[in-house]
């Protein structure tokens, strides 16, 4: 060899090498934040002014820290304007943001320390008047900051103040429940009200002081400065980005429990995946609290203690890989005080079937006994595994959507409430389920270019009579799917005044991938940035405004600030010209006018509607009120009215459900049909949908919950179910009798 040659292979030894330690080493958060600035500026759809963003950034972290202006005082809020209100801009190109972030987090970490032994010393004392009159605001987000410490510190007492009266009540409340139901109280042997509050303000402090570390202070940093530009572009670090991945696959690693975090301190066992480790190993048991878990069982790490640990963290010590043993110290659930036990359990892949689309089968009888079966398929999310492909939710509704085919159905409904959305491609392929091939989406990038997305199946897998239900958490792919079959004439959606609002497009980017060579690139994390707009075949947004539904149904949300448009620095509505080749069928056989006055009709005559209506009025004046009293009279007058009302509620509802079951029984038949039940095959399964469903995972029951008398939905359909069944039941049979008319024409 050369000596060329041989100066070349060790020059790209030694290069191999320090790229291998640099991806083994931790990222330098400047050097990411840098980076992530550049990136923002080339791809980001908006294009904004970057150097002109440095009061957003810094405004965005500090609301993002304390959005209820609780711990900054004004003297904080005017230091930082003037250290860095100019220049964060800067700081990220010059590589030195992390030290605005970190000043501004040990502040806040300081107010916290300080509040929260404020709330101790308040306790302790306990010379709470609550018989004085005086309120605090409900929300603080338009208020002034504290003029200085001795203002915050008089708005953290009345905080503390307004959470021990809350537990107060909330005690007398349970206590006097249970004792009308002949019930033993569930709060009888619980701590006392001030150390349950005190507990809990011991875990927000862990959770602020204690649980954080520089990359969490990096993220959040770098979050703040990402959704200045939009409210989904966002910073992702490793772990979050994990947990993302494995929420689109709708699979993970270990063992198969669902955890909440208790005020005490420990992590409780809420749920358990059947089938799943944690099922199968049957050591581990609900309501088990878990307070010290060893993430590698034998292996060189130690135990590590959880007690006041965030939920996530905990999560990130469960999981690992695939056969690698996770060991946890658990307080059994009705076990002696101080009791403890170790169980050792082997991770594996844990499906979250609950997670996956499913199906039902009803059939209707009309007055007439004239039978009508109606399918509904159930989406989640659009999720899918980016990775390896192995897991697609358009390949689970078009296999859900075949065996309702084969089952004969005459009409389907869609069930999109909570789906926030997911991967665009799903969307796009399952839209031709429904339709035949055309434009779906429009997508428009920074340059003002635009993509026509079309469906790809010649012919639709059913064409019949369909409706969707939606709601103000339909969001992103949902509304795509919505909007596309309601552009195309092809379908009524049905559901809330609109769905979310999301008419962005993000694309993920690997921070470490775009770090200069040799610089350190392990949990760099990840820029979730927003690089295209889409549109409707019509050429409307969905950006702020969602897709209004065919037939409006009223919600409390009417009330409140959901969606899109009450969300920070969000992109602007605007309208694209209509897709080439774009083809509606005739919106005449949709028959929409007439299902609306239908619908209208049963709604004018619906008592849950008109509850529904009546707390919109009242929760709109209680928002403007802004005001919570502290006097204990007060509060305990608010809760006896709302007693009252519920009680009369219940009282009137409990005779009309009776009388609708009987009628339901009548009237309906019900099937399951879960991805497991295609893919055995056989016959349909009938199932009772008012009963509890723990088919996929069993959960935890709350003994306080079960004071609450409010009888479940007849037969579990709640109004919104079962007006979007009576809907897609007119439609079938208006369907129906106007081809019977047109084939009499024809004769």
């Amino acid at each position: 060899m050369s000596i060329s040659r041989i100066r070349r292979a060790a020059l790209a030894a030694v290069a191999a090498a320090t790229t291998l330690t640099a991806c083994a080493q931790q990222a330098n958060f400047d050097e990411v934040g840098r980076q992530m600035a550049i990136m923002l500026q080339n791809s980001h759809f908006a294009r904004l002014p970057f150097n002109n963003l440095s009061q957003r950034f810094l405004d965005d972290f500090i609301a993002d820290l304390d959005s209820g202006k609780v711990y900054f005082i004004q003297a904080d809020i005017d230091r930082f304007n003037r250290q860095y209100g100019k220049d964060l801009s800067a700081m990220l190109l010059q590589e030195n943001s992390m030290v605005a972030a970190k000043d501004i987090y040990d502040t806040f970490k300081q107010r916290v320390e300080a509040r929260v032994a404020e709330t101790k010393r308040l306790l302790a004392e306990n010379n709470f008047d609550f018989a004085k009159d005086e309120s605090i605001e409900r929300s603080r987000k338009d208020a002034a900051w504290p003029k200085d410490e001795a203002e915050a510190m008089e708005n953290w007492r009345k905080q503390t103040k307004e959470a021990l009266l809350s537990e107060i009540l909330r005690r007398d409340m349970i206590a006097q429940l249970a004792e009308k139901q002949g019930k033993p109280n569930p709060l009888k042997n619980d701590k006392d009200p001030k150390e349950k509050i005190s507990l809990r303000y011991e875990r927000f402090l862990h959770s602020v002081v204690k649980d954080v570390d520089d990359e969490d202070v990096a993220a959040m940093f770098l979050s703040s400065v990402a959704r200045s530009f939009d409210p989904h572009t966002d910073y992702m670090s490793t772990r979050e980005m994990d947990r993302f991945r494995d929420g689109m696959k709708n699979e993970l690693v270990g063992i198969g429990a669902l955890l909440q975090g208790e005020e005490d301190g420990a992590t409780k066992i809420m749920g358990i995946v059947v089938g799943g480790p944690a099922d199968k190993h049957g050591a581990l048991k609900l309501n088990d609290r878990v307070v010290a878990v060893d993430p590698d069982g034998d292996g060189p790490r130690e135990m590590v203690d959880i007690m006041f640990m965030k939920i996530d963290k905990v999560v990130d010590l469960i999981r690992g890989q695939k056969g690698t043993p996770v060991q946890m110290k658990a307080e059994p659930a009705g076990g002696a005080p101080g009791e403890t036990t170790l169980i050792t359990i082997v991770r594996d892949m844990v499906e979250l079937k609950d997670e996956q689309a499913s199906a039902e089968i009803i059939d209707m009888k009309s007055a007439d006994g004239e039978k009508t079966r109606i399918g509904m398929i159930t989406l989640p999310s659009f999720y899918a595994d980016f990775d390896e492909g192995k897991t697609r939710c358009s390949v689970d509704v078009e296999r859900l959507l075949e065996r309702l085919k084969d089952e004969g159905i005459d009409g389907l409904v869609l069930d999109l409430r909570n789906n926030g959305g997911g991967a665009l491609e799903e969307v796009r392929r399952m839209t031709g389920f429904f339709t035949r091939r055309g434009p779906v989406v429009q997508v428009k990038n920074t340059f003002g270019e635009i993509q026509v997305k079309e469906s790809d199946a010649k012919e639709p897998i059913y064409d019949g009579p369909m409706v969707i239900l939606t709601d103000k958490s339909s969001a992103s792919a949902s509304e795509i799917l919505a909007g596309a079959l309601q552009d195309n004439n092809r379908a009524v959606v049905v559901g809330e005044s609109s769905t979310f609002g999301k008419g962005t497009v993000q694309q993920p980017m690997d921070i470490g991938r775009m770090l200069p060579f040799f610089k350190a690139r392990n949990k760099a994390g990840t820029l979730k940035v927003t690089i295209q707009k889409f549109y409707r075949p019509s050429g409307n947004s969905t950006q702020n405004k969602g897709v209004v539904p065919d037939v409006v149904l009223p919600s409390l949300t009417d009330a409140l600030d959901v969606g899109e448009a009450f969300l920070d620095h969000p992109l602007e509505y605007d309208r694209i010209r209509v897709a080439p080749d774009f083809a509606p069928l005739k919106k005449e056989d949709l028959f929409r006018p007439r299902l609306a006055e239908l619908s209208t009709e049963r709604i004018k005559n619906s008592k849950d509607f008109s509850y529904v209506i009546e707390d919109v009025t009242k929760t709109k004046a209680r928002i403007r009120d802004n005001k919570v009293s502290l006097k204990l009279a007060d509060r305990k007058k608010e809760l006896e009215d709302i007693e009252a009302q519920q009680h009369e509620r219940n009282v009137e509802r409990k005779a009309r459900f009776g009388e609708a079951e009987k009628k339901d029984k009548e009237i309906f038949t019900f099937f399951k049909l879960t991805l497991d039940d295609v893919e055995k095959g056989g016959d349909l399964r009938p199932f009772d949908p008012s009963k509890e469903n723990e088919e996929f995972m069993r959960r935890a029951k709350d003994a306080t919950a079960e004071l609450d008398d409010t009888p479940r939905w007849p037969t579990g359909l709640d109004p919104y179910k079962r007006e979007g069944l009576s809907i897609l039941g007119d439609l079938v049979e208006i369907t129906r009798n106007a081809r019977m008319a047109g084939m009499l024409e024809r004769r």
